[in-house]
């Protein structure tokens, strides 16, 4: 093994080791250890390469607080049995109820009185809006989390949790809206009813 290829393995178990260490950090704690991350990332390559200091600082503090702003708002760490049972519920309750709500409204659209005695005037129904991949469930709150809400991913294609995850949130995003969680784009449920 060359040197090389030696130092890039010692550095991706450093990031490993240290990245999995976060995941009992408070949402304050994660902000900053990300936050002197991005920071030293950006900011030593920049000055080391003999880019104008008054370029390199405001670079390396946007850096820095985009990464600790992300990293305070939202907050992982593992499911309990309970967590998880009650965000499967919770999932299955809102698809449940999201498919009754449009056979409904095909059956409304489709019915005799809905149409009107003129056919210029007809109104084609309204398509339904396309079920999002992943949708984000609130979940029960436990002792450890420290967020306004927590809320687990529930894949809608194999109709189960993603993971293990529970995301702690510092403030609930409004239903029906699209949020981002590590790797997953969610669109945030509620409880599901």
């Amino acid at each position: 093994m060359n040197a090389r290829s030696l130092k890039l393995t010692a550095v991706a178990v450093c990031v490993a080791m240290v990245s999995s260490a976060c995941e009992n950090l408070s949402s304050g704690e994660n902000a900053a250890l990300f936050g002197g991350a991005a920071a030293l990332a950006v900011g030593i390559p920049l000055a080391a390469a003999g880019v104008n200091p008054n370029v390199v600082i405001p670079v390396t503090i946007g850096a820095a607080a985009l990464a600790a702003g992300g990293a305070y708002v939202i907050s992982k760490h593992q499911a309990s049995v309970r967590q998880r049972k009650i965000a499967e519920q919770r999932a299955r309750l809102y698809l449940a109820q999201r498919a009754n709500a449009q056979k409904k409204a095909s059956r409304v659209a489709s019915s005799p009185s809905s149409s009107s005695s003129s056919g210029s005037s007809r109104k084609k129904p309204a398509k339904p809006k396309p079920e999002p991949r992943f949708i984000a469930v609130k979940t029960e709150r436990e002792s450890q989390n420290k967020g306004q809400a927590s809320v687990m991913i529930f894949d809608t294609q194999s109709n189960q949790v993603v993971g293990n995850n529970v995301y702690d949130l510092k403030a609930a995003p409004k239903v029906g809206q699209t949020t981002n969680f590590d790797t997953y784009t969610a669109e945030y449920v509620g409880a599901g009813s």
